[in-house]
């Protein structure tokens, strides 16, 4: 239930059943289901009907494992939902695999839950699906545990068995960063009934709660974490115009926002004053249209002004706004049977954008046994790890530690989830401080000449084309070939060329890496206002570092792409035509790329030209065809 959705009767918590397979997930949420009435009227004689015509034994899981495969092979493959009330509560039950091979429905399963019950089979004890579900269960975020020590009848009801597996989960959990507090162990035997409703009879030693006595305790709605308190998160998931407005519809994932506020949208920067709160169905009267929007609500908002803000953008308020990165670590959970692989591209869902990424460096695998972390080359199939992400534009997102909401993300590869994660922003700078001017009371103002006028004037579409490799590359050679070939045509480019800005604009910057930094900063900000000037734009930079020319990309969007220039070092140091690498071996110029300094190659530019292999004039017919391509007016235009 989500606040002030009007429904007043019992509250709803949802509860995953984990843990490994076998240990007797869906046997006792079969017989808790038809203690509780829940079960649909003619269940059971079905299921026991179909068991007698199969020739196999009733099992009560069977009232879980709704597909013929599961029945067949007696394990669950898919998660199934399933409600039940009390006098207290009203529960939906999740059922997930257990086994490894069904991982992935464990994770989607257990992604919606509020808390969990983790089941230990008291014969066979902690197996190691059991802690990877116990580490799942906490990189989701749930925190309420009920541990559920199975099959007590298989070990004659014994207490020191028991109090011994109770002990090692606590503490295993523990060592996750559960609170002890919140977990609770009890002793049951599914079959038999005993300690699911009430106490069991075979274990008179045992005088703690039941399990349905826990389930009332749980909280709800502690899955979803709404919390109006928190810093106001409005997540855009669509831009409607059914009239002469303009409604961005969405959910409040934390905070609240009233009409009147002024909200800032990020990526982007836009500002706006909410003039409406629109929710469905509307309201009979103006008067009673709502005034404010708290955590958990699905509405639409109107804006004091006409303001390009997209699916995916994140309202805020602007004193606490979210982190606006291009780079973080991801805790993730791989799905795929192919490994994840450095340096190669997936599409990453966040909120409700989608992004081009890059898994950049894999820091570590965890061992979900025994918490250790060693290094890898790749991350396999159902494995847990750390990896820096670096992604083509920015990201609003927060830490998950900070707001869970917009600290997750999944990962897709062609049309297949292949991995879900939360965030970590620890060591990774928030770049929406590059962006804020330090000026105080100015305005940015907005043209009156549309982009798509001047691309009509000009008979073509405008944009960047960022030129990097190292010294001696030809980075500057193709791009003034490129760009006498251009107006040649009638088009209208012009050349950035490094040595140049440095006579001028840069003048005052030397080769230090912040200073590196700033030289193509100013040099992106330069290229983006004659691309909107309507021009194509060559730039030719060294631009050694992937995070300053990914910065770049976030800012100019669609306008940006990328040619490597990618002769290797060997051809450009042959070449040397200023020579330069000759003082930079000499000791004579620090920080030299190439010799003393790094250079970061693109993952996945637009265009690659080996100059050690090919021609100036085959390069220069590759850049035209690929700039005429580019930039041609669309269609409909």
């Amino acid at each position: 239930m989500t606040p002030g959705d009007g429904i007043t009767s019992n509250p709803i918590v949802k509860v995953v059943f984990a843990g490994h397979v076998d240990h007797g997930k869906s046997t006792l949420l079969g017989h808790l289901l038809a203690d509780l009435g829940a079960l649909p009227d003619g269940k059971m004689e079905m299921i026991s009907e179909t068991c007698k015509r199969r020739g196999v034994t009733f099992e009560w899981a069977f009232l879980l494992d709704a597909l013929k495969a599961e029945r067949d092979q007696g394990i669950t493959i898919d998660s199934t939902q399933v409600q039940a009330a009390t006098a207290d509560r009203r529960f939906i039950f999740i059922d997930v695999p257990g086994h490894q091979e069904f991982i992935k429905n464990m994770v989607t399963g257990a992604a919606q839950a509020d808390a969990a019950v983790l089941l230990i089979d008291a014969k066979e004890g902690i197996q190691d699906e059991t802690r990877r579900h116990a580490f799942l269960l906490g990189i989701l975020g749930i925190r309420d545990i009920i541990i559920a020590v199975t099959k007590m009848d298989l070990v004659d009801f014994d207490q020191a068995r028991f109090d011994a597996l109770a002990q090692d989960a606590s503490v295993y959990l523990g060592s996750l960063g559960f609170d002890l507090e919140n977990i609770q162990a009890i002793p049951i035997a599914a079959r038999d009934g005993q300690n699911i409703l009430g106490p069991g009879d075979a274990m008179p030693w045992y005088s703690g709660p039941s399990l349905i006595n826990c389930l009332n305790r749980l909280t709800p709605g502690a899955g979803t974490a709404w919390n109006s308190d928190a810093p106001l998160r409005f997540i855009v998931q669509g831009v409607y115009k059914f009239d002469e407005r303009r409604i961005l519809a969405g959910r409040v994932l934390s905070g609240q926002l009233r009409v009147g506020d002024e909200l800032r949208f990020s990526p982007g920067n836009r500002l706006g004053l909410v003039e409406s709160i629109e929710t469905w169905p509307k309201p009979a009267a103006p008067d009673q249209a709502p005034q404010r929007a708290v955590a958990g609500q699905s509405i639409g908002i109107t804006l004091n002004q006409q303001s390009f803000i997209e699916r995916g953008a994140v309202g805020s308020h602007s004193n606490d706004q979210p982190n606006l990165v291009s780079a973080f670590r991801g805790r993730i959970v791989w799905f795929a049977n192919a490994p994840l692989t450095p340096g190669k591209r997936y599409k990453m869902k966040v909120n409700a954008g989608e992004y081009v990424c890059f898994a950049e460096e894999i820091e570590h695998v965890l061992d979900t046994g025994d918490l250790s972390k060693s290094a890898a080359g790749t991350v396999a199939r159902n494995q847990i790890a750390d990896v820096v992400f670096r992604t083509r534009g920015q990201l609003a997102v927060d830490d998950q530690a900070d707001l869970r909401g917009t600290g997750r993300f999944a990962l897709v590869d062609g049309h297949r989830i292949v991995g879900c994660g939360l965030i970590d922003l620890e060591g990774f700078a928030d770049e929406s401080r590059k962006d804020t001017p330090k000026s105080a009371n100015i305005l940015q103002v907005e043209h009156r000449v549309d982009p798509t006028e001047r691309w009509h004037a000009n008979g073509h579409a405008s944009g960047i084309l960022w030129f990097t490799g190292l010294s001696g590359s030809g980075k500057s050679t193709l791009a003034l070939a490129l760009e006498e070939e251009l107006f040649r045509r009638g088009i209208q480019a012009f050349v950035l060329d490094g040595d140049n800005v440095r006579h001028g604009l840069c003048a005052d910057l030397g080769f230090s890496p912040e200073d590196r930094q700033e030289n193509i900063r100013r040099v992106g900000e330069l290229a983006q206002i004659l691309a909107q000037a309507g021009f194509i734009v060559l730039t030719a930079f060294i631009s050694p570092y992937r995070t300053d020319r990914d910065g770049v990309r976030a800012r100019a969007g669609d306008m940006f792409h990328e040619i490597h220039v990618a002769a290797d070092l060997a051809v450009c140091e042959a070449r040397d035509p200023k020579g330069l690498y000759k003082k930079a071996r000499a000791g004579e110029i620090p920080d030299f790329t190439g010799v003393s300094a790094p250079y970061e190659a693109p993952y996945a530019p637009e265009l690659t030209l080996d100059t050690g292999d090919l021609d100036i004039e085959h390069c220069v017919h590759r850049l035209a065809e690929y700039a005429l391509r580019a930039f041609r007016l669309p269609k409909d235009e």
